[in-house]
């Protein structure tokens, strides 16, 4: 993809965009997926497949092929089905990863019912709820040492960005040890926003760019900012900024108003 594109989800609005890194002519590594599952709940995807290890398109596509499996079979009897779907959908995609002989991925998924939204994550992409005025209601941790420590307040943002093992991972899918973080179930206000991606973004934006860009204006107008920004700091680097080129994936969503919802596409 080149530019942001924009549609519904659960009667809400979603901007989303998939792009290679602009170092390189290999597939791009990174997958999404939406999965409507009735008029007023689904699930959002960003799956990253490891880079420096084969398979990883492969990885990412296998780890979503096997969520939406699960969903769509699952038993919906029961207030806590679909919870129960995506842990073994994600149980699934780390045997199936496994399977592909040293490949793996990170993933990062959204489940929405109502107007509540749960996270489910597994790596270093990227989760994050906010709301319009910039509070950030929740920001998943990355599976990462830098991640650990910048979230204990041992290390400075800035410091994090720039250091050696900022992409070394200690949880993935494709591993024997892999486990799965639930984040709490958060109530999405009408004009917050939901952002899954993967690290294409977070290693070029700081936390606080990235939350004063998507909170605020039209989703497509917020999306296209953070994809431009994010896509000039890969091919230079300026003024002590960041950048990394990768490949860049995500999905912004804000849920619709108060008895609007409308049918998914």
């Amino acid at each position: 993809m080149s530019a942001i594109e924009t549609g519904t989800f659960l009667g809400g609005e979603v901007a989303f965009v998939s792009a290679r890194s602009p170092e390189k002519e290999t597939p791009n590594e990174d997958s999404m997926a939406f999965i409507p599952l009735a008029e007023d709940c689904g699930v959002l995807a960003v799956a990253d497949g490891v880079g420096g290890l084969p398979g990883g398109d492969q990885a990412s596509q296998l780890a979503l092929v096997e969520l939406v499996a699960a969903l769509e079979g699952a038993d919906r009897d029961g207030d806590g089905w679909m919870r129960d779907a995506i842990l073994n959908g994600i149980e699934n995609a780390n045997r199936s990863v496994l399977a592909l002989d040293g490949a793996a991925t990170t993933l990062a998924v959204a489940e929405i019912s109502r107007e509540i939204v749960r996270s489910y994550h597994i790596g270093d992409s990227l989760v994050l709820v906010t709301g319009q005025r910039g509070r950030i209601k929740h920001e998943a941790v990355p599976h990462s040492p830098v991640g650990y420590a910048l979230h204990a307040g041992l290390m400075e943002e800035e410091e994090a960005m720039a250091h050696e093992d900022r992409n070394l991972i200690s949880n993935v899918i494709g591993s024997e040890e892999m486990r799965i973080e639930i984040g709490p179930a958060l109530e999405l206000s009408p004009r917050d926003t939901l952002l899954l991606a993967s690290d294409g973004l977070s290693d070029n934006l700081y936390a606080r760019e990235i939350v004063d860009w998507v909170r605020k204006g039209k989703l497509a107008d917020s999306g296209e900012k953070l994809f431009s920004i994010c896509r000039q700091r890969m091919q230079t680097y300026e003024n002590g900024q960041p950048s990394k080129p990768d490949d860049l994936t995500f999905v912004a969503y804000r849920p619709a108003a108060a008895g609007r919802v409308t049918p998914a596409p």
